[in-house]
C-alpha cells in the first residue's frame, strides 16, 4: 500500500486536507503548531493507500523536536511520495522547505494552498512555470473547500507509482555549490549509493553543522575545513550561508513565476487586526472576549442544566419507585441513573458549549493575536508569545496541551510551559468551575477563580523561569489571516474533543457511580475517607468528600458528579457553604493532573520534572483551598 505523506510548514493546510481525504480525525486551528505527532488514516480512492499528516515543519533541521519528527519519517524511507503543503498567500516564505524537499531526492508533489486567499492579496501565480523551475508536479487547491484535492492525490499516487524523483537540482552559488560537492565525497564514504536520502542533501545538512550527520561522517577534520571555508569566504557562520543560499533560490522563483498586485485600500480584515493587536486596545477586546466567552458558556449551560436535570429527577423516580429503597437493586440502579444523568445534564452543558466557542476562536485566527499582546508579558517570565499556544490548547485538554510544548524550542521552557499548562483549567474542570461555583454561587465568583488561576500561573512562572536552569530562546510565530470558520469543521472538532469524554469518561462515570453506591451499601466508603480526613478537614470540606478526590485523578469531571452522589443530592447549595464550595472547586482547579495528562507529561518531560509538577500543583491546591475556606468564610454564610 502506497503511503503519500503530508509535509509543510505550520498553517499550511495540511491537517485539512488530511481531513478532506480521510475524513475528521486532526484538530485543524488558524494558529501554527496544531499537529505535534503524525496522524495516519487509510484513504481508498480508486485505490487504497495510506495518507500520514506530519507535524509542522518550518525545515528538516534536527533541532526542533516537531521537524526532528518529520526528518525522521521521511529518513527511514516510510513515504513512497511527499505532498508538500505551502500556504500560496505566503509562497515566499513556503519555498525554503519546498527547495529542502527538492535536495532531499524524495518523490515531490507541490501543493499549493490557500490559493483564495493568495488572490485576495492580489497574488497571482504561474503554476506551470513554478512546476518547470521546480521539476515537480504543482497542484493549486482551497482545502477548505474541498477544491483540487481529487486531482493532488491522483498526482501524487501516480508520482509514488512512477518512484519520480525532482527533476532538477537548484544550484546553490559557484563557489558554496564547489563546497557541497566535495562535502558530498565525504557523505559517499558513509551513506551506501542506494540510501533513500540523496548525498547533496546529507552534505548540505553537514556543512550547516546539522548534529546527527555531522556524527556520522568519518573526517570531521575535513568536513570542519570545508565549514570553515564556507564562512571565511563569507563572512557568515556556515548555516547562515546555506540559509541564505536557500532564500536567493526562493527569491529568484518568487520573482519568475508570481505576480503581486497591492491594493492602495487596507482590507477590513487589516483594520481589524490593528485593534486586535492594538497594545491598549487588544488587551480590552481581549478581555470582552473572555469575559463573552464565559458568560455564554455560563448562560447556555445553566439553562439546559435546568432543563435536563428536571428531566432526569423525573425519569430515576418513575424507574426507582418498583424497588425497595434498602435494597441492592435500588442502591446500584440508583448509582447507574446518577452517573448517566450527572453527565449529560451536567458536564455536557457546560462542555459542549465550551468546546463550541474555543473552536471558533482558534479558527478565526484570534489566538495568535492574543500570544502577540502576551508577549511582553511573557518574556517577563521567561518565555516568549508562543508559548500561548501551548496555554490556549490547556483549556481544551491538558494532554494536547503538554504535547503542543514540542514547538518550543529550548528544553527548559518546554519543562516551565508543561507545568504551567497542567494549571490551566481544562475543559473538564471548566465543568467543575462553571457547574459548581457559577450554578451556585454566580458568574462573577466563577470568573474569579479563572482570574486566580491566571494570577497564579503568572507568579509559578516566574518562579520557575528562575529555578529550572538552561537557555530560554525566543520563538518568532507567524500570525495568520483572519478568517471566517468553517461551520463543518467547527462542529466536527467540538465534536472530537467532546468525544473523548462520551467514549471515555462517561462509561468510567456510570461504572465509578455504580460502584461508589455499592461502596456506601456495604459501609465500606469509610476507610477511604478516613486516608483523606487531614486534606478534607484542611480545606474544611465534609469527610465523606474524600472519595471524589479519587475519581478527579481519572477526570475531573468526575469530582462534581461523584460529589452530587456523595452529598446525595443535586442541590450542592443545600449541603455545602459557599465557602466550601469555592475550596472544593480552587482545590480541583489546580491539583493533580489526569493520568492521561501525567503519562504524556512523563514521555515529554521525563519522571524528575512530572514528579516535580505533580508535587508543586498539589502543594498549590492545598494552599490555595486552604486559604479560600479561611477567607471566605468570615463572608459567605
Amino acid at each position: 500500500m502506497k503511503v503519500v505523506a503530508l509535509v509543510g510548514q505550520p498553517n499550511s493546510g495540511k491537517s485539512t486536507i488530511f481531513n478532506q481525504i480521510a475524513g475528521y480525525k486532526s484538530i485543524i486551528s488558524n494558529f501554527p503548531g496544531t499537529t505535534v505527532e503524525f496522524i495516519t488514516s487509510e484513504v481508498k480512492m480508486e485505490e487504497s493507500f495510506m495518507i500520514v499528516d506530519l507535524p509542522g515543519s518550518y525545515s528538516l533541521s534536527s533541532t526542533d523536536e516537531a521537524e526532528s519528527e518529520t526528518r525522521k519519517f521521511l529518513m527511514q524511507g516510510n513515504a513512497d511520495v511527499v505532498v508538500n503543503v505551502v500556504d500560496a498567500s505566503s509562497l515566499m516564505r513556503s519555498l525554503n522547505l519546498t527547495i529542502e524537499l527538492i535536495e532531499f531526492g524524495i518523490p515531490l508533489v507541490l501543493c499549493l494552498n490557500m490559493m483564495d486567499e493568495a488572490r485576495r492579496k492580489g497574488i497571482e501565480i504561474n503554476v506551470d512555470c513554478l512546476s518547470k523551475e521546480l521539476g515537480v508536479p504543482v497542484i493549486p487547491t482551497v482545502a477548505t473547500r474541498g477544491e483540487g484535492i481529487k486531482k493532488l492525490f491522483e498526482f501524487a499516487l501516480r508520482v509514488a507509482e512512477e518512484r519520480k524523483t525532482p527533476e532538477r537540482i537548484l544550484n546553490y552559488s559557484k563557489d558554496v555549490e564547489k563546497i557541497v560537492k566535495k562535502a558530498e565525497e565525504l557523505v559517499k564514504e558513509v551513506f551506501p549509493d542506494n540510501f533513500i536520502v540523496s548525498r547533496r542533501f546529507l552534505a548540505i545538512k553537514a556543512l550547516e553543522g546539522d548534529e546527527e550527520i555531522h556524527e556520522l561522517i568519518k573526517d570531521k577534520r575535513r568536513l570542519e575545513e570545508l565549514r570553515r571555508e564556507i564562512e571565511e569566504s563569507h563572512g557568515k557562520p556556515s548555516d547562515v550561508v546555506v540559509a541564505s543560499e536557500r532564500h536567493s533560490l526562493a527569491l529568484h522563483l518568487f520573482s519568475k513565476c508570481v505576480k503581486v498586485e497591492r491594493g492602495s485600500k487596507k482590507d477590513f480584515r487589516e483594520r481589524i487586526d490593528e485593534i486586535l493587536t492594538h497594545k491598549y486596545l487588544g488587551f480590552l477586546v481581549a478581555g470582552l472576549v473572555l469575559y463573552l466567552l464565559f458568560f455564554s458558556v455560563f448562560s447556555i449551560g445553566g439553562i439546559m442544566e435546568e432543563r435536563l436535570m428536571e428531566f432526569f429527577e423525573t425519569f430515576s423516580y418513575e424507574i426507582l419507585r418498583n424497588f425497595p429503597e434498602e435494597s441492592s437493586e435500588y442502591v446500584l440502579l440508583n448509582g447507574l441513573l446518577l452517573g448517566i444523568s450527572g453527565g449529560i445534564a451536567i458536564v455536557l452543558p457546560y462542555l459542549i458549549p465550551f468546546l463550541l466557542f474555543l473552536a471558533i476562536l482558534e479558527d478565526v485566527g484570534y489566538i495568535p493575536r492574543v500570544a502577540f499582546l502576551l508577549d511582553g508579558a511573557f518574556h517577563k517570565m521567561g518565555l516568549h508569545g508562543g508559548a500561548i499556544i501551548p496555554l490556549v490548547l490547556g483549556y481544551g485538554c491538558s494532554v494536547p496541551a503538554v504535547m503542543a510544548t514540542r514547538t518550543i524550542g529550548s528544553r527548559s521552557e518546554r519543562i516551565v510551559v508543561t507545568a504551567l499548562s497542567v494549571m490551566i483549567p481544562c475543559s473538564a474542570r471548566t465543568v467543575v468551575i462553571l457547574g459548581l461555583v457559577g450554578h451556585f454561587i454566580g458568574l462573577y465568583a466563577a470568573l474569579l477563580v479563572y482570574f486566580l488561576n491566571l494570577a497564579v500561573i503568572v507568579v509559578a512562572g516566574f518562579f520557575m523561569s528562575k529555578t529550572v536552569y538552561g537557555d530560554i530562546f525566543g520563538l518568532i510565530m507567524e500570525i495568520p489571516p483572519l478568517r471566517v470558520p468553517s461551520f463543518k469543521n467547527v462542529l466536527l472538532k467540538t465534536w472530537l474533543r467532546a468525544r473523548e469524554f462520551v467514549v471515555i469518561a462517561f462509561p468510567i462515570l456510570i461504572a465509578g457511580s455504580a460502584f461508589l453506591s455499592l461502596i456506601e451499601f456495604y459501609r465500606l466508603d469509610g476507610y477511604v475517607n478516613l486516608l483523606f480526613a487531614p486534606l478534607t478537614s484542611l480545606l474544611g470540606l465534609p469527610s465523606n468528600v474524600g472519595m471524589t478526590l479519587i475519581f478527579g485523578i481519572l477526570r475531573k469531571e468526575l469530582t462534581l458528579i461523584m460529589l452530587t452522589q456523595i452529598m446525595g443530592t443535586y442541590d450542592l447549595s443545600s449541603v455545602l457553604s459557599n465557602a466550601q464550595i469555592m475550596s472544593f472547586a480552587i482545590f480541583t482547579t489546580f491539583y493533580i493532573p489526569c493520568l492521561a495528562t501525567i503519562g504524556v507529561m512523563m514521555r515529554e518531560i521525563g519522571k524528575k520534572y512530572t514528579l516535580y509538577t505533580i508535587l508543586m500543583t498539589f502543594s498549590i491546591a492545598t494552599v490555595l483551598g486552604a486559604l479560600a475556606r479561611i477567607l471566605l468564610s468570615f463572608n459567605f454564610h
